[in-house]
Order: structure tokens, then C-alpha cells, then sequence
């Protein structure tokens, strides 16, 4: 990738400039065809886009944000939803560069506790390379309380992955269990 040409901007998903939200919007229609775009408001999504050398987007991804309970405590939690990159671009490092620069942001303090997702299992390996790890065992439940949609859903091949940043969050806390993000009915999971 050529680093030096590209450029990693960030913006709150409702602010993203008007011409490059629709090239995000276009990149995840194919991507996902069917599936509404944007994200649940109060889940404060941020926008991460990273630009190629002549000002498009070369990959795009979400940052969502909420409290989670989990064993007890509070947590403030993140994750990633929407990674991906433009058919045209891949194979040349913008999404690891991104998913990289996600994690880094992430971090940043104050920031969140933990960032939580999940992904298909063959794409593990690729978050790992960015910084996140694979949760053994954990499993991820969105939807609503009333109208679940869990990871281990049957014909779902997920993993959950994870960033721990805070000493509050022990990653022992969630490995094999299942962690409730409830995030609503229009992002089922993030």
C-alpha cells in the first residue's frame, strides 16, 4: 500500500461529506446488497475512511458505541461494523491499514474499555494482523431481548474478536460466555 498517498480521515457518520458518503454508501451496497444503509444513531457511530492517492475511498468502516453489562459490571464498549474496501482496491493493504488505524483510535483515551465484533471465521486472521484477538468461546447477542440474534445462530460461522484497553475489562470475563449488546433492530450486531 502506499501509504504516503493515502489518508485515513474520520469523521461522526452524520457529518461524513456528502460526496464521499455516497461512495461509502455505493462500496456497501455491493458489498451487502439489500441491507439499509447507516447505522442506529445512538449506538454514536464515527466514520473512518480511508482516501486513495486521487481523494476516493479506498475502504471504509463504522465505530459504534454503547455500555455493555456483562458479568456484573459496566463496560464501555466498541465495535467495528461496515469494513470494507472497494473491489478495485484490495489486495494492497487499505483495509488492514484501516482496520489498524480503527484499533489505534480506539485506544486513545479516554476511550472505550473494550471493542467487541464479530466476523466470519476465515477473516480472523486479518483482524489479528490489525490488533484485535479472537475470544474463544465467546459469543456475541444483538437484536433486542424480545427478538435476539446471536453469533452461534445457526448457518453463522462467526468469531468474536476483541481489544482490551482498560484494566476494568478482563478479557477472562469473556471468553466463553455470552455478552449481550442488545443493540436494537436497526443494527441487529455491530
Amino acid at each position: 500500500m502506499s501509504g504516503a498517498r493515502s489518508r485515513v480521515l474520520a469523521y461522526d457518520a452524520a457529518a461524513v461529506p456528502a460526496e464521499l458518503a455516497a461512495q461509502v454508501e455505493a462500496l456497501e451496497a455491493r458489498a451487502w446488497p439489500g441491507a439499509a444503509p447507516g447505522h442506529d444513531p445512538a449506538l454514536a457511530p464515527r466514520a473512518l475512511l480511508l482516501l486513495d492517492a486521487a481523494g476516493a475511498v479506498a475502504a471504509s468502516l463504522t465505530l459504534l458505541h454503547k455500555e455493555v453489562r456483562h458479568a456484573g459490571r459496566t463496560y464501555r464498549a466498541a465495535g467495528l461494523s461496515a469494513v470494507v474496501t472497494r473491489a478495485d482496491a484490495r489486495g494492497r493493504g487499505h483495509g488492514g491499514h484501516l482496520v489498524a488505524a480503527a484499533r489505534a483510535a480506539l485506544a486513545e483515551r479516554p476511550g472505550p474499555d473494550l471493542a467487541l465484533f464479530s466476523c466470519d471465521r476465515e477473516l480472523a486472521p486479518f483482524y489479528a494482523a490489525a490488533g484485535f484477538r479472537a475470544l474463544p468461546g465467546a459469543v456475541l447477542v444483538g437484536g433486542t431481548p424480545e427478538d435476539p440474534l446471536a453469533t452461534d445462530a445457526p448457518g453463522f460461522d462467526k468469531v468474536v474478536m476483541a481489544a482490551f484497553f482498560t484494566a476494568q475489562a478482563d478479557p477472562a470475563a469473556f471468553a466463553g460466555t455470552r455478552i449481550g449488546l442488545y443493540s436494537g433492530t436497526i443494527d441487529r450486531l455491530w
